[in-house]
């Protein structure tokens, strides 16, 4: 995979993070909080609510249409006889699984609202790069990525999700996977990658699918935290918000090598820095004793460090 990036916007929970939910529901809420209810199934209703989170985005893209800001785009090198039907039947049948990948947006009676399609087809291309020079092949690739990374979706149109097989030799391929954040977060692409390997496997030996039913999916969550969420509990986290927003925001002015541009074009790169193993231990024996992840001790020491700037 070119970045570790996120599918599936936890369109069904696995076992083990079923798990864990329900473990989190076990423990007393902070400062004796009365717990949530647990996420059950949907009963069938009309008009399905976005979450939070989905409502956002949509929100940007209503903004600033053909938006590519929030493509999330992965490349996965397969090495190997590759059988290309039973490639494209595992990623449907992962379609068919999460209804996430199966969720279009629409506007119903002046709110916005999920649209889940009962079936969808997610078509497999393949593009043949054999007939190109050996060393051209790579670059030829990266250039297919930026030309999905930079394709628009249509939130009315599902699925949000797009599949390109690129053939650099009979053993060599490149699957590309671009689909909007909107269906996408940041654990899927474990569940991504566990399915899609179980499904192959099971499809290229003649048998069924080993993975079982999910338990709920993406938009039994959405009710839930629209439900959960509301009234009196709703109020207090908008008053608390609107209250840390008040006022004159301060603004991080950093140095830079150049001038922000007046409009926002979101072209940026990344840095990448390998921090030293024992550096590295120290940062988590640090975060154990102080009861935090090392993310967290990592995002303090960012903090620390633009608050110097």
């Amino acid at each position: 995979m070119s970045e570790p990036r996120d599918f599936l916007n936890t369109g069904g929970l696995d076992a083990d993070k079923l798990e864990l939910f329900e473990y989190l529901l076990e423990e007393e809420g902070v400062d004796g909080a009365a717990q949530p209810d647990i996420i059950l199934p949907r009963e069938k209703r009309e008009q399905l609510p976005l979450s939070f989170a989905q409502q956002r985005l949509w929100f940007l893209d209503q903004l600033e249409p053909g938006n590519v800001a929030y493509n999330v785009a992965g490349a996965l090198r397969i090495v190997g006889q590759l059988d290309v039907a039973a490639l494209g039947r595992s990623l449907n049948e992962i379609v068919r699984r999460h209804e996430s990948l199966r969720t279009s947006f629409a506007v119903i009676d002046g709110l916005p609202a999920q649209v889940i399609a009962q079936s969808c087809h997610l078509a497999l291309s393949v593009e043949e790069l054999t007939t190109k020079p050996i060393e051209e092949r790579e670059a030829q690739v990266k250039l297919l990525m930026q030309e999905e990374v930079l394709t628009p979706f249509d939130f009315r149109e599902s699925p949000l999700m797009r599949a390109r097989l690129l053939r650099l030799s009979e053993e060599e391929h490149v699957l590309l996977l671009t689909m909007h954040h909107i269906i996408s977060d940041g654990w899927s692409i474990g569940v991504l990658i566990r399915e899609l390997a179980a499904l192959y496997e099971a499809y290229t030996r003649g048998k069924a699918s080993p993975l079982e039913e999910l338990a709920v999916q993406y938009a039994d969550y959405s009710l839930w935290q629209r439900e959960h969420l509301s009234g009196e509990l709703l109020e207090q986290q908008l008053s608390y918000w609107r209250q840390q927003l008040s006022g004159d925001l301060p603004v991080l002015d950093l140095p830079m090598q150049s001038a922000r541009p007046s409009v926002q074009t979101f072209r940026a790169a990344t840095q990448t820095l390998i921090l030293p193993e024992k550096l590295h231990e120290e940062l988590k024996e640090l975060s154990l004793k102080e009861d935090a992840t090392l993310y967290m001790t990592l995002l303090a020491a960012f903090y620390v460090l633009l608050y110097r700037y």
